[in-house]
């Protein structure tokens, strides 16, 4: 159950830096100005910022549910009967 858990966060984590990537793709003028008005972030700096941010996601999702995801593929199947 645990293998099917860890796929699934896997996947859904991808699912969303590649969402990020879109939104940003297509929003990225309108996500600059707002955030330049609130902020004052000039657009290297944002850019910055969402590039570590998604850097930092993949890395999290490949550490914490593909790793352990491939360990438990990698285990022995074991019989727990006697």
């Amino acid at each position: 159950m645990a293998e099917r858990v860890l796929l699934r966060c896997w996947l859904l984590g991808f699912v969303l830096l590649f969402v990020w990537l879109v939104v940003d793709l297509l929003m990225g003028e309108g996500i600059y100005a707002f955030h330049r008005d609130w902020f004052g972030l000039t657009k290297h700096e944002l850019q910055l910022i969402f590039y570590c941010g998604m850097g930092l996601l993949k890395i999290s999702v490949l550490t914490f549910f593909f790793i352990p995801w491939i360990a438990i593929k990698i285990l022995p199947r074991t019989s727990t009967q006697p």
